[in-house]
């Protein structure tokens, strides 16, 4: 591990409506989109924030790819 913090694109479905408001303002996430039921979002270190977010919504698939950061 280099110690740099992940940057990872983030695709989550949800039965319902997915909370974007309540995602958008955990720490390290940007980009955040929704089409129906599937959130987009950009996850920039730890994943703890984003994965606070999610309580008491009902996900269906959760799928994280990293990134490539340049520099």
């Amino acid at each position: 591990m280099t110690g740099v913090p992940q940057l990872r694109k983030v695709e989550v479905s949800f039965v319902g409506a997915p909370p974007a408001h309540q995602i958008a303002r955990a720490s390290g996430v940007s980009r955040v989109e929704t089409n129906g039921r599937f959130l987009r979002c950009v996850v920039y270190g730890s994943f703890q924030p984003f994965l606070e977010a999610l309580h008491g919504h009902e996900v269906v698939s959760l799928e994280s790819t990293d990134l490539i950061q340049e520099g």
